[in-house]
């Protein structure tokens, strides 16, 4: 098996041109947004946008497992309030169906938001609940569910809340998570050791199972160990530090996912892309 390494490139101008941008980047995956990510309502693609974006990843060599798109910002599928929840679920299954005719098997999201008006474990049934509904009207698609940073009320942030919301998913063969290193550290898991990074994937295996694991943002953490707080930073530069970067590069269980950089300056990511390609063959 092999590291698939990337970043999140824009679609902007087309969905086909974020493969160009990716293939710029001498990148091995990448991830995007098949519609605007601040916006409820988008076009649907047509015919000549989705053959524009088959043919630029057939010419380049791309394939579904090694592309992670992300849904809106907007979906809050745990949503407290039945006509907010339904609003978010019929935008999700948008997003799938539009993953679905790209020829892509795999959307990334955030769980959602309790919103302090109903508990952790409803609001992640509700998540799981919308998971069930978006995927018996979809083929081939599989619902990766990313860990959060725990920020305000969002769910996700623990292993366990992926653990509850995968154990109501009717479909285990269609459900996986995501793991953004930024997001794990900030949530309370050590990465900023070897050891450290050994101890936290371990309790991941525990509590969620490797076999659930369908890609990964790669980031370094503005935030502190624990904060609940949301800031990527370049590789190495922040609070995580390299050795994380290092143990999942050397590791074979994070072989044949998109590993996608989310870090915060683009400018760089050609260079962060070729020094994890180092690590991944150095190992």
């Amino acid at each position: 098996m092999t590291k698939y390494i990337g970043a999140h490139v824009s679609a902007a101008g087309g969905v086909d041109q974020a493969v160009w941008r990716a293939k710029e980047l001498n990148a091995t995956a990448f991830a995007l947004f098949t519609k605007n990510q601040r916006q409820w309502n988008a076009a649907p693609l047509t015919d000549s946008m989705i053959a524009a974006f088959k043919q630029a990843c057939e010419q380049t060599g791309f394939r579904p497992e090694q592309i992670l798109p992300h849904d809106s910002y907007l979906i809050n599928l745990g949503h407290p309030e039945s006509e907010a929840l339904e609003k978010s679920r019929a935008a999700f299954l948008d997003e799938m169906q539009r993953c679905e005719q790209l020829g892509l098997t795999l959307l990334n999201f955030h769980p959602g938001s309790h919103l302090n008006k109903i508990s952790e474990s409803e609001s992640l049934a509700k998540v799981a609940e919308s998971i069930n509904l978006a995927l018996a009207q979809t083929q081939g698609v599989t619902a990766v569910i990313e860990n959060t940073a725990g920020q305000g009320s969002n769910l996700g942030w623990r292993f366990e809340h992926l653990a509850e919301i995968i154990a109501q998913v009717e479909d285990k063969s269609r459900v996986g998570v995501c793991i953004d290193t930024c997001h794990t550290f900030a949530a309370g898991y050590d990465l900023s050791s070897l050891d450290a990074c050994a101890k936290t994937f371990a309790e991941f295996d525990a509590v969620v199972g490797f076999q659930y694991l369908r890609g990964m943002h790669i980031n370094d953490a503005k935030s502190t160990l624990g904060s609940r707080v949301d800031r990527h930073d370049s590789l190495g530069v922040g609070n995580i530090g390299k050795p994380a970067f290092e143990f999942i590069m050397a590791d074979p269980r994070f072989d044949g996912i998109p590993l996608i950089l989310e870090t915060v300056n683009p400018d760089i990511w050609p260079q962060e892309i070729a020094w994890l390609k180092s690590l991944a063959n150095a190992a």
